[in-house]
């Protein structure tokens, strides 16, 4: 899905393609890349089964796949992957939505087999991203080399919000890229995924981590991140990250008017205005200087 782009455009932009057959670019002090593999093998699933202390997985887990940005005068490192976005649902562990019972029976590997839906199937995550200073061992003074290890990254609630109008902008799009983390089409109910995708173009760098979920007939969940960092503006660089969490039931659109059917709700771009809002933040970080 990366996008071809003229080497003249980049050039102009102050960008280079990252070497070596890896997809993304460096762009200001940048590095932007995305990372594709398989999905999980029989042995890596036993794995992060034991690492997770979990006997549930998605049916399809991109263990491989992630996207990458690093800061690279500050050794700062923002990135999305599976296994961190499944360490967040086994941490919050919502109750398991209900399904119909007539439904229920598709949850079943072996026709003998009871069902019993103790936990959170959909696989919805609290994640917003995954964040590290990384200190660089020649330089840390002595006595604190590997005793603190990478820094964690320090997010501040705020009141700016990210400027939708200047993204609306027509400019070139230098890079662009989607990644699946993760899929699981909840035994045939439904859909659960989670998915990030990166745009880079001149003047900035914009990303959005979207998890959808749609339980067929009985409710739909829209979690989202944002992220915005605009080239050269202000003394110190500053990354925006808005969260917003939406969720309704069928019942209730229904009772509001709005159609039911399955075919309208495939993508949850068009109708998110029609999820009411649950949770919404918004803060920034500030890149730390060089450590």
């Amino acid at each position: 899905m990366e996008t071809e782009v003229d080497k003249e455009i980049l050039k102009s932009a102050g960008a280079e393609l990252l070497p070596d057959g890896r997809q993304g670019l460096r762009i200001h002090d940048w590095e932007i890349e995305t990372i594709r593999g398989t999905i999980l093998t029989s042995l890596a699933h036993e794995q992060w089964e034991e690492k997770l202390k979990t006997s549930h997985l998605p049916e399809m887990v991109f263990g491989e796949n992630a996207l990458v940005l690093r800061h690279l005068s500050s050794n700062t490192k923002i990135h999305f992957n599976a296994f961190d976005a499944l360490a967040g649902w086994k941490q919050e562990g919502l109750p398991p939505v209900e399904v119909p019972a007539a439904a229920q029976w598709k949850f079943r590997s072996k026709p003998s087999q009871q069902v019993i839906l103790d936990y959170d199937y959909t696989f919805t995550t609290p994640y917003c991203g995954s964040g590290v200073v990384e200190i660089d061992q020649e330089t840390q003074v002595e006595g604190k080399a590997s005793l603190e290890g990478d820094a964690s990254l320090k997010w501040e609630n705020c009141e700016e919000q990210i400027d939708l109008a200047a993204l609306s902008l027509k400019e070139p799009i230098l890079f662009y890229d989607e990644v699946v983390l993760y899929e699981d089409e909840l035994a045939d109910n439904g859909v659960s995924l989670l998915t990030v995708k990166v745009r880079v173009m001149p003047s900035s760098w914009f990303l959005l981590l979207r998890f959808w979920l749609r339980v067929d007939g009985v409710l739909m969940r829209l979690r989202e991140t944002r992220m915005h960092y605009v080239f050269g503006k202000g003394e110190t660089p500053t990354v925006l990250r808005e969260s917003c969490w939406r969720e309704t039931t069928f019942k209730s659109l229904s009772a509001k008017g709005y159609p039911v059917d399955l075919a309208f709700y495939s993508d949850p771009g068009p109708i998110s205005q029609r999820l009411p809002v649950i949770k919404q933040i918004t803060q920034k970080l500030k890149i730390p200087r060089k450590v």
